[in-house]
């Protein structure tokens, strides 16, 4: 089990490594208005590392569903609070992959402090989903 332990907080790392540097992505390439190749280069980065970044969330929901094998059911409140977090990271990633295919066709859409704001948001999920996993605190 230390195994499928080591191999979910591995992609975990993956995962979070692209959502916290897609929206950094972004903020470039929201400002890049005039020059379209700049534009186009930060088009298939980001489409890249988004397919890279699911890639390691398919894998961290894997392992992760993999551990709750061995679970005695009903989990702990913490385990349901921290599968919640984990939910709200799963919609923040659907929207990153909307936005992707928004930045495409329009670049300047949003502002660049819109993406600035919107690459804090991991930081709250993985200090929260962290500190559940290692406290597991009677709630």
């Amino acid at each position: 089990m230390l195994w499928i332990k080591a191999f979910h907080i591995i992609f975990m790392v993956t995962w979070f490594a692209g959502l916290f540097y897609l929206p950094r992505l972004f903020v470039y390439h929201s400002q890049t208005d005039v020059n379209p190749e700049s534009s186009r280069r930060f088009a298939i980065m980001e489409k890249r590392l988004f397919a890279i970044t699911t890639v390691g969330a398919a894998l961290t929901i894997f392992f992760g569903l993999w551990l709750l094998i061995g679970w005695f059911w009903p989990p702990p409140f913490w385990l349901e609070i921290k599968l919640g977090l984990v939910l709200g990271l799963i919609a923040y990633h659907i929207l990153l992959g909307y936005l992707v295919t928004d930045l495409r066709t329009k670049p300047t859409r949003r502002s660049p402090t819109f993406y600035r704001i919107l690459n804090e948001i991991p930081t709250f999920f993985l200090i929260a989903i962290v500190l559940l996993a290692v406290l597991r605190p009677a709630l």
